[in-house]
């Protein structure tokens, strides 16, 4: 293919993110076309980098999210799919198979959606994961129980992050639970809970290599944050440490195990009492609550902007290649707020170089050459955080409409 082909991205949105992507597709010659939802019609997307722009109630409604691709495809030759969001992955994924065109389909993305899925596939790799069981056969889940002692986690496996997720500490509480989910049962999976710190892997993966890859450790695991409030913290790890060399050789692995070709990646590790790693879930898509901002600040690399130059490399067969990037640290911090826009002037150290503009939310992230200063950062923030911002809200149990 010539370098100037005119390449056409079709990019999903069920959830306001992405504006990256959108701003480097257009910068590299895409003609863009965006298909979000309808209750994002009045964010703030880059109209500059969209050429064409279409709404719809549910993007993950099928066949109605077919029919209406298909029929944007009678007039344009659509080269690429793309989900800026988690929940759109599967949608993608299936209008791929539905067009015929490049990237991840129908089975494959089930290893990036699918908690039950992803584990039976890393430990028929040898991949450690901690022990779990699929809520299916009842006489395996009972077998499950009488091996594994409790606490166990009850978690969805197509929901994003720790939504869904219920800690499990008898059998009685998961048989009533089972009984309350009815016919949803089978889409869920029981799985061995595992207390310990639970660590990220970012990642741009190009034609099945894992080209670029940093690692995180949070502050307390998402799922304690989500069901039992605090603030959400993550910092950079040192890429020379045991540790980031550990779960960088673990995500290569990962990454092969299940069939990753191209594109960006967020992979979860926990270091449990035992002292070993466990993979925890991956998905196929930018890390989510603005771990992508803090990325960039340690290292230069922009994740969404790397994803479209790999996309747009591929529709044209050019090779692509990774920025230089540098190694510094860096530490994001972000709670629900009680305030509806929280002053947050009184963090005017030098190393804060992003804050969060978002109602009801705090959020910012430090960046320093430093680790040590990062540290000595996140911990003074994050308890001035808890006091002047934190809001708690219950868990919710599937994404709001």
């Amino acid at each position: 293919m010539s370098e100037s082909k005119r390449v056409t991205i079709l990019c999903l949105a069920s959830y306001y993110k992405g504006v990256a992507f959108l701003n480097k597709a257009k910068e590299l010659g895409c003609h863009v076309i965006l298909v979000a939802k309808e209750a994002l019609r009045e964010e703030d997307w880059p109209d500059q980098s969209i050429d064409e722009r279409f709404f719809m109630p549910d993007l993950s409604r099928r066949p109605d999210i077919i029919y209406a691709v298909s029929y944007l495809a009678r007039e344009r030759q659509i080269d690429r799919i793309v989900p800026l969001d988690d929940y759109d992955v599967e949608t993608a994924a299936s209008l791929r198979e539905h067009l015929r065109l490049p990237g991840i389909g129908e089975t494959l993305v089930r290893h990036f959606r699918d908690k039950l899925a992803m584990r039976i596939q890393a430990s028929r790799a040898g991949i450690r994961v901690p022990a779990f069981v699929s809520i299916i056969n009842y006489d395996r889940i009972r077998e499950f129980m009488d091996r594994v002692p409790p606490p166990w986690v009850l978690k969805p496996r197509s929901e994003a992050g720790a939504m869904g997720i219920k800690k499990i500490h008898d059998s009685e509480q998961l048989w009533r639970h089972l009984e309350q989910l009815g016919d949803e049962q089978s889409f869920f999976l029981l799985e061995q809970y595992i207390p310990g710190d639970v660590c990220h892997v970012d990642g741009i993966v190009s034609e099945k290599d894992v080209v670029f890859a940093v690692a995180h450790r949070y502050g307390a695991p998402p799922m304690n944050v989500a069901h039992e409030g605090g603030v959400f913290v993550t910092r950079t790890l040192s890429p020379e440490s045991d540790e980031a060399r550990e779960m960088f050789a673990l995500n290569r692995r990962l990454m092969q195990a299940l069939g990753m070709v191209r594109g960006a990646t967020h992979t979860e590790f926990i270091r449990g009492q035992d002292g070993k790693l466990y993979f925890l879930e991956t998905a196929a898509r930018v890390g989510g609550a603005n771990i992508d901002c803090a990325v960039e600040a340690a290292t230069d690399i922009n994740l969404w902007q790397e994803w479209a130059r790999i996309e747009v490399a591929d529709a044209r067969g050019e090779p692509y290649e990774l920025p230089a990037a540098r190694t510094d640290y860096a530490g994001l911090l972000v709670c629900l707020a009680q305030q509806e826009w929280p002053d947050l002037s009184q963090f005017d150290d030098p190393e804060v170089v992003w804050r969060m503009h978002k109602k009801q939310h705090a959020g910012l992230i430090v960046a320093s050459h430093d680790p040590e200063r990062i540290n000595v950062l996140l911990e003074s923030y994050t308890r001035r955080f808890a006091q002047n911002f934190l809001a708690v809200a219950p868990p919710l149990d599937k994404p709001p409409a």
